[in-house]
């Protein structure tokens, strides 16, 4: 595939295989601020087979060249057969479209796989024109949708500056609901809960409490402290809470081996021990402005723990690290009593059939609607004090 900018044409190519790209050029694209879009991530993903064909996550990855050869954007796509993994729910979409004798799979997907955080996804290396590649890119891709004759396109979380170039492109807009929290000049976690109303204050201080008082305790990991034991003892948890929320869980044992060798250094495991073996675990990324928490699991219940390990601790590192705001993954209104305020998330779809397109694009209309209706709504409902100065911050990457 090519594309032209006047007298310049640029090369579009589609890669399988994430190994064959150079990580420094990669990841030159990527930048440091997202640790979910880095050479190194997806990489894993790939290596442990967890990002496959078999798996229904084939990789074809889109690369722009420029006249020179060398890359200066890229995307991470894969070719679908199910919808499992992605978090924005389109099985309702898939159903419909084959009742009335069409075909939905194979679809692409342009996403990090299992990973509903928000982030680029049009992938610009420094120093080029962003909104041009950005535009090549989101051109290439429907190249690509076209020529593959795929049902439809889906770019999920993307940037909300990303959302809107794909709306202006007249792709199909979408919005979600999450919870995140945001640091608003905190030095600690107290000054955190000096922001909340008296009665949350003490809800959350109980909570804390509570969570311990069986004599657990907590350790914080990250970087080269993380061993193949610490990985041993999580991949038990994740096997637990994966094997009842999703039934067949979306990750190896061997992607976590391969995520702590080579994104250790971007990995904060919160571990909770009692008498000396671990119980309890939660797995968060760090980029350079957010913590992004992905998975808890636990082989014991303790009351609050899931609160203290997966909510709290996320916030007192964030504090503690200079980050700017905490994003604790999908669904979960519980999370508002605990700091974290209902934000708008982004998705795009390109569909190829126009009467289907038109048909879902009347229903997003009303889901767009109904979304931010319950946002308002849960708004209403902050743990903040009135008057305070917490502001939500829908501008996380």
């Amino acid at each position: 595939m090519t594309a032209a900018t006047g007298t310049d044409e640029f090369t579009l190519k589609l890669c399988g295989d994430i190994s064959t790209v150079a990580a420094a050029d990669w990841d030159a694209c990527a930048g440091p601020a997202n640790p979910f879009i880095c050479h190194a991530f997806l990489s894993a993903l790939e290596e442990a087979g967890c990002a496959s064909a078999e798996e229904g996550w084939a990789p074809q990855h889109l690369l722009l060249e420029s006249p020179d050869g060398r890359l200066i954007g890229c995307a991470p796509m894969y070719l679908k057969s199910h919808s499992q993994g992605e978090y924005v729910f389109d099985h309702g979409w898939a159903n419909a479209l084959e009742r009335a004798g069409g075909r939905y799979y194979p679809k692409l997907q342009m996403s990090v796989p299992f990973t509903p955080a928000t982030g680029p996804r049009l992938l610009v290396r420094q120093g080029e024109d962003v909104e041009l590649v950005r535009r090549m890119l989101l051109q290439g891709a429907e190249q690509a949708a076209t020529q593959m004759r795929v049902s439809s396109l889906h770019i999920t979380f993307p940037t909300e500056e990303e959302a809107t170039l794909g709306r202006d492109a007249g792709w199909l807009f979408r919005t979600g609901e999450q919870f995140h929290w945001v640091n608003n000049g905190y030095e600690t976690f107290d000054d955190f809960l000096a922001d909340l109303s008296s009665r949350k204050r003490k809800a959350i201080r109980k909570e804390r409490a509570g969570a311990l008082e069986s004599g657990l305790e907590v350790e914080e990991i990250t970087g080269a402290d993380l061993t193949e034991d610490h990985w041993d003892a999580f991949y038990q948890f994740y096997i637990d809470t994966g094997s009842r929320k999703w039934g067949q869980p979306y990750l190896n044992r061997t992607f976590f081996s391969l995520l702590g060798e080579r994104v250790g250094d971007r990995t904060v495991l919160m571990m909770a021990k009692r008498d000396g073996r671990y119980i309890a675990g939660a797995l968060n990324m760090a980029g350079t402005e957010t913590l992004f928490g992905r998975y808890w699991g636990c082989i014991e219940d303790h009351r609050f723990l899931h609160f203290e390990l997966c909510y709290y601790r996320a916030i007192d590192w964030a504090i503690r690290h200079g980050l700017k705001r905490v994003e604790a993954g999908a669904q979960g209104p519980h999370k508002l009593a605990r700091g974290y305020l209902p934000v708008t998330t982004h998705s795009i779809h390109w569909i190829a059939d126009p009467g289907f397109r038109k048909a879902v694009a009347d229903y997003l209309e009303h889901e767009r609607r109904e979304v931010q209706r319950e946002i308002d709504y849960l708004s209403d409902f902050s743990p903040f004090r009135k008057g305070g100065k917490h502001v939500p911050d829908e501008g996380a990457i």
